[in-house]
């Protein structure tokens, strides 16, 4: 009997939740009705569909964002079923799933931001004495092409001069990325890497990938276990583990400094050949697009946008006038930054599995 009782008290006490909940749905004001968008998107933009500020304002244009998060070329190999929309960290992915899905371009692209080393002021030091960087107070340029000759001839951190110093740089001199064959930073690594060791020249066929394999493959091979995604290599960095050389997102260093945060010795590295990252809405829904243009457009997301570190699309004065007061630390205009173009998908697919040892003459 207490059984009995217990279940009818159960469905009683569910009948009157649904009760409320429907009657609070019918007593609103249907303007604030949101329509629900459901994606999947790489672990950098986390932060910004989370802020409660992202949340209300989206509310305020009708909609309610459910996201789940991925590697950005991991996507591609997902069921996409039911879902409103993708949103990868650049182009070249989100032109794989559009492929796949049949969605009619132009893509919106609501922000970008560009791929940088943080580094320990130390570890900033011992590069800028032998070479391999310049600084100017908490940021400076990795000089690229210098640091692949290092890294194809294997040189440890014992090797540079001054480096013997600092016990904690010591091994292998390298800079930790995420895996390129699902991640997004460690795909774009090997493009803006491939790009610089093939001469300036963008590999298209499977003669550039096999002039450049043995060195992608030590720069990846080198780090051992690598972190799934970028933020979780950030945090490391941030929480002092792992590595003195790490490759992370712009992006998550301004959204970090604008936050009031910091690191005493942090270093923020622009390589001289780098790789924008669009962040790419791949829209599977009307709804989808709807939602990618909105990001696109509204004043007070593309605000919030960059609060959260990125660039937005198409003016660069929200961005800078954001980020006055972190100039020691950020290269507002990437004076001395040049962009790499991307290989097609298929290209870099190839490129990351080599890298990763799956394949001949590795």
């Amino acid at each position: 009997m207490r059984r009995i009782a217990g279940i009818v008290l159960a469905v009683l006490l569910i009948g009157g939740v649904v009760t409320a909940v429907v009657a609070g749905r019918e007593g609103q004001d249907t303007s604030t009705a949101t329509k629900t968008v459901r994606g999947v998107i790489g672990s950098e933009k986390s932060d910004f569909f989370a802020d409660p500020a992202v949340v209300k304002a989206l509310a305020a244009k009708g909609y309610t964002v459910r996201t789940e998060t991925s590697g950005s070329w991991a996507m591609e190999g997902l069921d996409l079923e039911g879902y409103d929309f993708a949103f990868p960290s650049s182009q070249a992915p989100a032109d794989a799933l559009a492929a796949k899905y049949h969605v009619q371009k132009p893509l919106p692209r609501p922000f970008y931001s560009p791929l940088v080393v943080v580094a320990h002021r130390n570890a900033a030091e011992v590069l800028a004495a032998n070479g391999l960087a310049g600084l100017d107070r908490h940021r400076g340029t990795l000089h690229t092409a210098r640091y692949l000759d290092a890294a194809a001839h294997d040189r440890t951190w014992q090797q540079l001069k001054g480096a013997q110093r600092h016990g904690e740089l010591t091994g292998t001199l390298y800079i930790a990325s995420t895996d390129p064959e699902t991640s997004n930073s460690g795909a774009l690594y090997l493009a803006a890497a491939s790009y610089v060791a093939g001469g300036g020249r963008v590999a298209a066929s499977k003669a550039d990938i096999e002039r450049t394999a043995p060195l992608m493959h030590k720069l990846i091979s080198v780090q051992g276990a690598q972190q799934p995604s970028s933020d979780a290599a950030f945090r490391d960095f941030v929480s002092g583990v792992g590595n003195p050389l790490v490759l992370v997102y712009e992006s998550q260093v301004a959204a970090l400094l604008t936050d009031g945060q910091g690191l005493d010795d942090l270093t923020v590295l622009y390589p001289d050949t780098t790789v924008n990252s669009d962040h790419t809405v791949v829209p599977l829904t009307p709804a989808g697009r709807d939602l990618g243009d909105l990001l696109s457009t509204d004043p007070t997301l593309r605000r919030l946008a960059v609060r959260h570190g990125f660039r937005p699309q198409g003016d660069t004065a929200e961005f800078t006038a954001a980020t006055a007061s972190h100039t020691s630390y950020l290269n507002q205009k990437l004076t001395g930054v040049r962009q790499a173009p991307v290989p097609t998908s298929a290209v870099l697919h190839e490129m990351a599995r080599r890298a990763r040892g799956q394949g001949e003459n590795t």
